[in-house]
């Protein structure tokens, strides 16, 4: 049996979204081909916290007794004997899963991981650095955007972000995940405040116009033939925009399949896996748009996208037909 350990827990302020993910992710894992153990990492200690084995029920460890995970080969000692794990589905939203670092140190010790690579993981990532590598693609547009560094002079940014991008805009930070700071600027008073609550979460933020529209999502995998696009998610939120509140808090709802004419639905499927390929992905990625009267355009790209039973992958699979069981083995065995 191969031993896959799943991780979850991070350094950001998603760390209590992750573990949600993770257990989940966790549990849906076939008993019957793998041994699954789940490790919870923050702030640089890993500990083992439960693991399913041989088929049998999950198993709980008490907190005093969680063994740490040895560094050096990735292992750790369960029941009195060392266990070295063969897989590593990591299921960290933030860093430092979700911008390389987990998947370099991965790497380096030569320890098979789901999803992109290092490099692709910390380009996505960095909203900024995404959007620069689509910025002259012919399918897909990007919003006007400014990027600040924490540090840089902010005298007069506000005017400038006004005359270059106009009102509403969107700040937020470039390294960020689940709406953490992440402000709509309707009045250029606010700039200064939604710059403050952006450097809160990271070094770097964009202010971006904001585009209004039907707010879509497709998430795309490899199946060992080729790149496959999952059905496309309509998300209608009762807030000002998809926030942490609308997100976790019941103040949205997901249509899935989206109600949408079939020519842009096989639109985004396509765009996406043209994104995914262009952007060097692997493993299982969610692309966000806006679909404005103008156009379509690109949000971001997430490279470990929620995977709560009510998250939006979860559902799409559900709307495809397959079951989240065999759905993790073929993400498993074509990343």
């Amino acid at each position: 049996m191969k031993n896959i350990v799943v991780i979850y827990g991070s350094d950001s302020s998603e760390w209590e979204v992750s573990v949600r993910s993770g257990e989940f992710t966790a549990s849906q894992i076939d008993g019957s081909k793998y041994d699954v153990y789940e490790m919870f990492a923050r702030f640089g200690k890993w500990n083992l916290v439960a693991y399913r084995r041989n088929g049998q029920e999950r198993v709980v460890i008490p907190v005093a007794e969680r063994p740490e995970i040895d560094k050096s080969d990735f292992s750790a000692m369960v029941e009195g004997q060392k266990v070295r794990f063969d897989y590593a589905y990591i299921m960290q939203h933030g860093t430092p899963g979700e911008n390389g670092l987990m998947q370099g140190y991965l790497e380096m010790i030569g320890i098979p991981h789901s999803g992109c690579n290092a490099f692709v993981s910390a380009v996505t990532f960095d909203k900024f650095s995404c959007k620069s590598y689509l910025k002259d693609v012919d399918y897909v547009r990007c919003a006007k955007d400014i990027f600040l560094r924490k540090g840089e002079e902010t005298e007069g940014l506000a005017d400038k972000a006004v005359a270059a991008l106009g009102l509403p805009m969107f700040v937020k930070p470039t390294d960020g995940g689940s709406s953490f700071g992440v402000t709509k600027v309707k009045e250029i008073g606010d700039f200064d405040k939604a710059v403050e609550t952006a450097f809160s979460e990271g070094n770097m933020l964009i202010a971006e116009a904001a585009v209004s529209g039907r707010e879509l999502t497709c998430a795309v995998y490899n199946d060992g033939n080729g790149n496959v696009a999952l059905p496309v998610i309509e998300i209608i939120t009762e807030n000002e925009f998809f926030d942490y509140e609308a997100k976790y808090n019941g103040r949205s709802r997901e249509v899935c399949p989206a109600q949408i004419p079939d020519a842009l639905r096989d639109r985004i499927q396509d765009v996406s896996k043209k994104i995914y390929a262009h952007l060097g992905c692997s493993g299982l990625v969610r692309v966000d748009y806006i679909c404005s009267d103008e156009d379509l355009y690109f949000l971001e790209v997430n490279t470990i996208p929620g995977m709560t039973s009510a998250s939006l992958v979860p559902q799409m699979v559900r709307a495809a037909g397959m079951s989240m069981t065999d759905f993790l083995s073929t993400v498993i065995e074509n990343s």
